[in-house]
């Protein structure tokens, strides 16, 4: 039998241990500032309830401070025998201050300690995620204007449908990739909600003030019921990946599009050679292999959020170790997303179009509709017009792609585009993000 390992909450079994740690003293590296500044917060009403003094509140600060220093020059670690970011901080805490260290976890569990953690770091990712989404949308809306009037065939069912533009084809992925904010929005207000003073879910019985808490670290306001507060964790890292999933939905079908428009039967768009792989036996290949990762990584965050839901959907009440697990999903969701923008800004940046490619797909049944919608305007009832143009399809011509596209000219369409309010809504996407960003980095330095 292996002998039984040290931890600061008791001797564990090494196995137990081992499987109980799982991948914490990894994925915790990434709230060790955040566990700080949860830290650094809790001190400050512990010091003002009485169980520390100020001076010593300070004292607790100051090496808060040198710990994300450490952190940052590769000199913190947290070992298994941590168990995760709050222990290891304790006891780095302990090493430095002495009884000192020993004081400040009073008042709070690693319940609403990771919750804080997690929050605090989901805040950070958004307003940065949200920055990367303005990003690309920024780069589609400059590709649709570079070629806005250029002619394309659109498309339903893949077949060819009416007479449309590159200008309205990329800003209606732009669009849809900025109507995602709203669902990001709605995870970050869900987010930006305080846990810490609900210690494991049932509170304490010390005058704890957990709207300071709050306030210090720039939430919104408390969750008000410690028990619920319980509870939201993993709901809320379930609500991050809904959110996660969405836009890596809007983001596949733009990768699809690309993929489809730039093979050589279209060959209507162009990517930058930087962004494709070639082949180990073809000479000729220049795969969009980026793109087709796009589809595959949101398989892969649909995936996390469908076991971020599975693993609350039977879960009791309470503190539950299952939601241990929660934290990697969330994690794995965010890095996914945010490189995805990155990289698809970049090949929508570097992309270009074939215009006489782009003017070689019109063949006359493209221009179906117009020629009914001519007869419409000539006194002929549209059902009737739409009928006599389908049963004799063999006198549709090819037409003039650009006097097509000139034509419609109501809001949204190819001649109806309104750029500045692309720009307005990049910006401001941009703007607010910034001024969060601006203030909860105000506060995190505040702390520490």
């Amino acid at each position: 039998m292996k002998k039984v390992e040290k931890t600061i909450t008791g001797n564990v079994d090494p196995d137990v241990l081992d499987f109980t740690v799982g991948d914490d003293p990894v994925l915790d590296r990434a709230l060790v500032k955040w566990d700080c500044a949860g830290t650094a917060a809790h001190v400050m009403q512990l010091a003002k309830i009485g169980v520390v003094t100020q001076a010593e509140s300070r004292k607790v600060r100051k090496a808060l401070g040198e710990v994300v220093a450490e952190f940052r020059a590769g000199a913190f670690r947290i070992f298994e025998s941590d168990q995760d970011v709050h222990m290891a901080v304790e006891r780095r805490l302990t090493e430095k201050l002495g009884d000192l260290g020993k004081k400040i976890h009073t008042g709070r569990s690693r319940n609403d300690q990771v919750a804080v953690d997690v929050r605090l770091h989901v805040k950070d990712e958004l307003l940065g995620l949200e920055n990367e989404l303005a990003d690309l949308a920024d780069e589609l809306c400059a590709f649709g204007r570079r070629h806005d009037r250029v002619p394309m065939v659109g498309r339903t069912h893949l077949q060819p449908a009416m007479p449309s533009s590159v200008g309205v084809w990329a800003t209606g992925h732009a669009e849809m990739i900025l109507d995602q904010v709203e669902n990001l929005e709605a995870a970050y207000r869900l987010n930006d909600l305080c846990p810490l003073g609900s210690a494991a879910g049932y509170g304490v019985p010390l005058p704890l003030d957990r709207k300071l808490t709050s306030d210090l670290l720039g939430f919104a306001r408390p969750l008000h019921n410690v028990f619920g507060a319980s509870m939201a964790r993993g709901e809320n890292e379930a609500a991050v990946l809904s959110a996660l999933a969405q836009l890596m939905a809007a983001l596949s079908r733009l990768a699809e599009d690309v993929i489809l428009f730039s093979m050589p039967e279209f060959g209507y768009f162009k990517l930058p050679r930087a962004y494709c792989t070639g082949s180990s036996i073809m000479p000729q290949k220049y795969n969009p292999d980026v793109l087709e990762l796009v589809r595959a990584k949101t398989a892969t965050v649909l995936g996390l959020q469908t076991a971020a839901l599975s693993q609350l959907h039977a879960m009791p009440g309470g503190y539950n170790r299952d939601l241990q697990d929660s934290k990697g999903l969330y994690m794995k969701g965010l890095a996914i997303a945010r490189t995805t923008l990155r990289i698809l800004a970049k090949i929508v940046a570097g992309m270009d179009v074939d215009e006489a490619k782009l003017r070689a797909g019109f063949i006359p049944g493209v221009f179906a509709t117009d020629a009914a919608l001519r007869q419409v305007a000539a006194g002929v009832p549209w059902r009737e017009a739409y009928h006599d143009v389908r049963d004799h399809l063999e006198r549709l011509e090819t037409e003039d792609a650009d006097a097509a596209v000139a034509a419609k000219r109501h809001l949204g369409a190819t001649a109806g585009l309104d750029w500045k309010l692309y720009a307005r809504r990049v910006a401001s996407v941009r703007k607010e993000a910034a001024k969060r960003q601006k203030f909860f980095e105000a506060k995190i330095k505040e702390l520490i």
